[in-house]
């Protein structure tokens, strides 16, 4: 969140390819280390969140160039379907991802879970390199990172479209926030489980996120993009209310669905409208303001 509009600037400025391989190498470089330093039992936690904070430097310069890569891939009417399946693999790795660490760390140990992730930015890093973009052949200078990011935020200053995506982007991410953050307390102490219980959960909302994902195409042909916020943010609504209500299993399961299938369409929506109201050269920076006030939101409401 703090160094997301200069990723912006930088993705903006530069090959957005180069900069997500610079952003990948030095995440497995830095995983390297951490599952080093686990492996001979040095690992303190200070050291733990200073790589943790290494990591998520990593990714801010990373998300930016990804994002407006999207846009790069696929001609702009199909935008709004890449932007969803984009979403929907982020959704399938957040929910399956910690089953998978788990069961590596009770196997092996929590050196080969960082190992693993470590293992897992080399296939990033060969695709990116196989990559071959046809991008357009760059006619103006490059900016200055300080007048760029201050031309970012002018832009969008002067974006009543974008702004208010940026409202509204913010104060969802604020609200809906707190079913994840929650989901711990959820397990343990509504439905009394454990870890089983709690992955369960987890991939209950990430099945939710999946089909808002391969269904908000489908919606977007037939309503507007008010109508899907709107519905977006109803469906968390309900799904939140139920999963505070209920302390069975077997109702907080669909709760969580349909929470899920809520974010995905709403997040997914508010990235639609952010890139198809800004143009190629600044889109970067857009998305990281649009990033910085999401996230910015979701932290302060967890």
């Amino acid at each position: 969140m703090l160094f997301a509009l200069l990723a912006g600037a930088i993705a903006d400025n530069l090959d957005r390819r180069r900069v997500m391989i610079c952003a990948q190498a030095f995440m497995l470089i830095v995983s390297t280390v951490l599952a080093v330093c686990a492996w001979y039992g040095i690992l303190t936690p200070w050291l733990l969140i200073g790589f943790t904070f290494l990591i998520g430097c990593g990714t801010a310069l990373n998300n930016p160039a990804w994002q407006a890569s999207v846009g790069d891939m696929v001609p702009r009417d199909l935008l709004p379907g890449a932007v969803a399946l984009n979403s929907m693999g982020f959704n399938i790795a957040r929910s399956v991802g910690p089953a998978i660490g788990g069961a590596i760390v009770a196997a092996g140990g929590a050196a080969a879970a960082f190992a693993t992730n470590a293992l897992s930015y080399i296939a990033l890093l060969a695709v990116l390199l196989r990559w071959r973009p046809d991008t357009a052949r760059r006619t103006l200078p490059r900016e200055r990172i300080d007048l760029a990011i201050s031309a970012g935020i002018r832009f969008v200053a002067m974006s009543p479209n974008i702004r208010t995506v940026l409202q509204r982007s913010c104060f969802f991410g604020m609200s809906a926030a707190a079913v994840p953050a929650l989901l711990p307390v959820v397990a343990t102490d509504i439905i009394t489980g454990g870890p089983l219980v709690f992955g369960t959960l987890l991939g209950s909302f990430g099945v939710g996120a999946v089909g808002g994902a391969l269904s908000s195409g489908k919606l977007r042909k037939k309503y507007s993009t008010e109508w899907i916020v709107r519905t977006a943010s109803v469906a968390v609504l309900i799904g939140t209310i139920m999963i505070g209500a209920s302390a069975q299993l077997f109702l907080t399961m669909p709760a969580l669905m349909l929470t899920g299938a809520g974010w995905v369409m709403a997040l997914s929506t508010f990235n639609v409208s952010v890139q198809m109201a800004a143009p190629r050269w600044v889109v970067a920076r857009a998305l990281s303001l649009y990033q910085m006030v999401t996230f910015g939101g979701m932290a302060f409401g967890s």
